[in-house]
C-alpha cells in the first residue's frame, strides 16, 4: 500500500454504489472542495462505502484513491444512527429533538472511530497533513495522534457546536473534547461555534485558551497549541453559475412554473427531511397568509423539496407524518383543479433540476431553527445569473453570517416571518438586483475552493509553529 500525502477520513466515501455494482461520484460541496486538492498531491480518502457488511478492497475512481471501512449492520444502527444522528445531532442543535444517551450507543462510536483511525494511520505517508470531517468522527483526531505524532491533524465541524449548559449534558463530554483537541486545527462554520468549543475546554480540561490558539500540555512538559477557528464553508459557485446559464436548464425553469399554473409567485424551500430545517414553521406561515387573505393559490405556490433522511430514526418518522398531514391540510383547504397551494416533493433531485427550480423560484425560503451554514441559501444565490430573487434567510445559519443583504427572519416568530415573505413577494425588482448582486459577490468571492485554500493554509501554518 503507497502512502498519501494528504488523508481525507470522512464517515462516507466520495463515491455511492450504482445499481450495476459499480460505482457513481457522491454529490455534494465536501467532494467538490476536496477533488482537486487530492489530484495535485498523492490523497486518499478513508470513508465507509455506505452499505452494511459491504467489504471493499482499497481502489481507485476518477484518480481518487479510496480507503473503505466496513460497517457491520449492528455498527450502522449504533454508531451512525444512534449516536451520531439520535445522541450528537440532537444535542448540537439545541436539543430541538431530544437527544438519547446509551451506553452501547458510545461503545460502538469509540470502537467504530478506532477502526477509522486505523485506516487513516496505515495510509498517511510520513508527515503528512490528515483531515477529519465532521462530527461521527469527533475522536479520530486524537487516535491518530496516538498512532501517528508525525502527522499534521486537522478536523472541520460542519454542524453548529452548543453552548456549553447544553454540551455538558453529554456523558462523555471530555472525552469528545479531548478526541477534538488531537487536531492541531479544528475548524468550525461560524465564530461563536469556536468560542463555544474553547469555552467547553476551559470548563472541562482547564486548559488555557488564547486568541492563538488553546494551549495543550505535553508529556514531556512542553506546549501543543491547537487552533479553533471559523472557516464557514461554500459551494462550487463556477458549477453553479455554468449550469444557469444553460439554454436546456433555462428552458426547464418556464416548463416548471408552466406546470404549476403559471403562478405570479414561486415560493421554495429546499432541505433534507430534519426538524433543525423549520419546514413546519414555513408552512405555517403561508397557511395564515392564505387564510388571511394577503396570497391567494392562483398567485403564489409552494414548493417543497424535501428529501428523505434517516427514515428509521424514530423522530424522522414523526416529522415526515407532521409535514404530510400540514401538506394535505392546506391543501384540502385551498387547492382549485387547476392550482396546488404547496406542491410537496419527498424526493431527492439531480442539480441540474435543482438549479432549474431555483430560477424558477421568484423567493427561496430558509428557515432552519439552526444549522452550521445552509448551502442550499448560496446554491440560490449562485444560480440567479438574471440578479432576481429574494433570499429570506433565518438568523441561526451560519450562512446569515456572510449574507447580509438576504431579508433575515426569526423562524420562531410566525408573525414575522410572515411579514418577511410578504417583503419578498412584493420587492421592486430594482431592490431584488441590488440586494441580489451583493449576495452574488460574497458567494463569487468566497466558493469551496477558498474555504479548502484557508484551511489547509492555516493547518501547514499550525504544523510549523508546532515544530518550533
Amino acid at each position: 500500500m503507497r502512502q498519501a500525502e494528504l488523508v481525507v477520513v470522512a464517515n462516507r466515501l466520495p463515491v455511492d454504489r450504482d445499481e450495476n455494482g459499480g460505482w457513481r461520484r457522491s454529490p455534494g460541496g465536501l467532494v467538490s472542495a476536496l477533488e482537486p486538492v487530492m489530484r495535485t498531491v498523492d490523497g486518499a480518502w478513508v470513508g465507509w462505502p455506505g452499505q452494511a457488511g459491504l467489504h471493499v478492497d482499497e481502489f481507485e475512481f476518477e484518480g481518487t484513491r479510496l480507503v473503505p471501512v466496513t460497517l457491520s449492520a449492528e455498527e450502522v444502527e449504533d454508531y451512525y444512527e444512534g449516536f451520531s444522528n439520535d445522541t450528537i445531532w440532537p444535542l448540537y442543535h439545541d436539543v430541538i429533538s431530544v437527544p438519547r444517551y446509551r451506553r452501547e450507543w458510545w461503545n460502538a462510536y469509540r470502537k467504530v472511530n478506532e477502526r477509522f483511525a486505523d485506516a487513516a494511520a496505515a495510509v498517511a505517508a510520513s508527515g503528512a497533513t490528515v483531515w477529519v470531517q465532521d462530527y461521527q468522527l469527533q475522536l479520530v483526531p486524537q487516535l491518530i495522534r496516538e498512532r501517528r505524532p508525525d502527522v499534521t491533524i486537522g478536523y472541520f465541524h460542519h454542524i453548529p457546536f452548543p453552548a456549553y449548559g447544553l454540551f455538558s449534558q453529554l456523558p462523555w463530554r471530555r472525552q469528545v473534547l479531548e478526541g477534538l483537541l488531537g487536531a492541531d486545527v479544528i475548524g468550525f462554520q461560524r465564530t461563536a461555534d469556536a468560542s463555544n468549543f474553547a469555552r467547553a475546554v476551559h470548563r472541562q480540561l482547564r486548559h488555557e485558551t488564547r486568541a492563538s490558539g488553546i494551549r495543550i500540555p505535553r508529556e514531556d512538559g512542553t506546549i501543543r497549541v491547537a487552533l479553533a477557528k471559523a472557516f464557514p464553508i461554500s459551494i462550487d459557485t463556477a458549477s453553479y453559475i455554468e449550469m444557469a446559464a444553460r439554454p436546456d436548464i433555462q428552458q426547464r425553469a418556464i416548463q416548471i412554473r408552466e406546470e404549476l399554473g403559471n403562478p405570479a409567485k414561486i415560493l421554495l424551500g429546499v432541505d433534507r427531511l430534519d426538524y433543525t430545517k423549520g419546514i413546519r414553521h414555513r408552512m405555517k406561515a403561508f397557511g395564515e397568509l392564505l387564510a388571511e387573505g394577503w396570497l391567494s393559490v392562483q398567485n403564489a405556490t409552494l414548493v417543497q423539496v424535501a428529501s428523505p433522511s434517516r427514515e428509521r430514526v424514530a423522530a424522522y418518522v414523526q416529522l415526515r407524518d407532521e409535514i404530510e398531514l400540514m401538506v394535505g391540510r392546506v391543501n384540502g383547504t385551498y387547492d382549485t383543479m387547476g392550482h396546488t397551494a404547496i406542491r410537496y416533493l419527498h424526493q431527492a433531485f439531480p442539480r441540474e433540476e435543482m438549479v432549474a427550480l431555483y430560477l424558477a423560484a421568484d423567493v427561496m425560503l430558509v428557515t432552519a431553527l439552526r444549522d452550521g451554514m445552509n448551502l442550499v441559501a448560496k446554491e440560490y444565490i449562485a444560480s440567479r445569473i438574471d440578479n432576481r430573487g429574494v433570499l429570506v434567510l433565518s438568523e441561526f445559519t451560519g450562512a446569515a453570517d456572510e449574507l447580509g443583504s438576504a431579508v433575515r427572519i426569526n423562524p420562531h416568530d410566525i408573525e414575522g416571518v410572515k411579514d418577511a415573505i410578504m417583503q419578498a413577494v412584493e420587492m421592486a425588482p430594482a431592490e431584488q438586483g441590488r440586494r441580489m448582486r451583493k449576495l452574488r459577490k460574497r458567494v463569487q468571492e468566497h466558493d469551496v475552493q477558498a474555504w479548502s485554500r484557508s484551511f489547509l493554509t492555516a493547518l501547514a501554518t499550525a504544523r510549523e509553529a508546532n515544530a518550533s
